[in-house]
């Protein structure tokens, strides 16, 4: 086990406008990227972002040892119920996810 941020290079999220959010995993090189994309379940994302799994997007990008997701914000960007309005801080909560361990 290992948390995924001791074991990539960067995690970022961002807003990806007002009704979405993206998170980058940085992985860098191919051995982390494998382990990330063998590793982090879309379905364990949707869990911490508490979402439907449907509304997920993932996209693996193997030419950049990257791994993208993308999902809707828990409130609208800018309304008194949004507490994270530039969409940063889930990245925090995704580092210190657990992978397994390398098979």
């Amino acid at each position: 086990m290992g948390k995924l941020g001791s074991i990539v290079e960067k995690v970022r999220s961002k807003n990806a406008g007002p009704f979405w959010l993206t998170v980058d995993i940085f992985c860098g090189t191919p051995d982390s990227y494998r382990r990330v994309v063998s590793g982090l379940k879309t379905t364990d994302v949707a869990k911490l972002a508490d979402t439907p799994t449907q509304h997920v997007k993932r996209f693996d990008i193997p030419d950049l040892n990257v791994v993208k997701f993308s999902f809707p914000r828990p409130q609208v960007q800018g309304t008194p119920q949004d507490r994270d309005m530039h969409g940063a801080a889930f990245a925090s909560l995704l580092a210190e996810f657990e992978l397994p361990e390398a098979v």
